[in-house]
């Protein structure tokens, strides 16, 4: 990995000769905490808590399981192929008050809270076929569709969800972690791999992103908001509530 472009990815470039100087390298780079950050001059706090979130990202992607061969294989392909029109269910999950958290704990207990919370989405999301595309702090999008089609991958995006609503509260951090789920179902265009390190995302262009991350938005804590084409794919797989005309459905258990 290298520690500088991550670094300039972030946009904090500033801090490379200090990191060079010290000799960071992708190891010690996980296991850098506050004091450690302020000894190689980071002193405004938002750019420890930027550096903080970021490797703690970079810390649930090194624990996370690996996907089968047969999985990489396929993402492999898929990155090499020209865009293309698909149907993804995308799912966007987001902790529940971090922002407060921020305020009141400390950074280096709220990292591991993240963290906890980040290795909990990608098991319950891996379980269930799902790609995980990118961390964004505490929030995580998820493609159910691409790079692997499955059948029922409406239906598996919410098993999922509802799994990570569950697996959320049992989690053994410094605090009771909550959760909020959305998932939309659309055609979008999909294409290559974008970025690189941390910040690499599988991208897709459509809707189905935008209306999934609005879906969670509007969800209460530990539930699943679900929107219409959704809906409509899950037949009577579980057991819905009726949020308004546009045919969205939240469910926090499963039928």
């Amino acid at each position: 990995m290298d520690v500088g472009g991550w670094l300039r990815e972030l946009g904090l470039d500033q801090y490379e000769a200090a990191f060079r100087e010290n000799e960071i390298d992708d190891k010690v780079l996980l296991r850098l905490t506050t004091e450690d950050l302020r000894e190689l001059g980071v002193g405004s706090v938002g750019h420890r808590r930027k550096l903080l979130d970021a490797i703690a990202a970079l810390r649930a992607e090194a624990t996370a399981p690996m996907p089968p061969s047969d999985a990489i294989l396929a993402t492999d392909k898929a990155a090499k192929d020209s865009a293309e029109r698909r149907q993804v269910t995308v799912m966007f999950a987001d902790m529940v008050g971090s922002t407060a958290l921020s305020g009141r704990m400390d950074p280096e207990d709220l990292r591991d809270v993240i963290s906890a919370y980040q290795k909990c989405v990608a098991d319950s999301v891996q379980r269930f076929g799902g790609f995980l595309a990118k961390y964004m702090g505490d929030g995580v999008l998820v493609y159910f569709g691409y790079p692997q089609a499955h059948e029922d991958d409406a239906e598996r995006a919410v098993r999922a969800g509802l799994e990570l609503v569950s697996a959320a509260t049992e989690l053994d951090t410094h605090t009771t972690v909550q959760t909020r789920v959305g998932i939309a179902t659309g055609l979008v265009v999909v294409g290559d791999l974008i970025g690189s390190g941390a910040s690499q995302e599988q991208a897709i262009v459509g809707e189905t992103p935008n209306l999934a991350a609005r879906l969670q938005g509007i969800a209460e804590p530990n539930t699943v908001v679900i929107a219409g084409a959704t809906r409509r794919l899950l037949g009577n797989l579980f057991e819905l509530q009726d949020l308004g005309p546009d045919c969205i459905g939240r469910t926090g258990r499963r039928a």
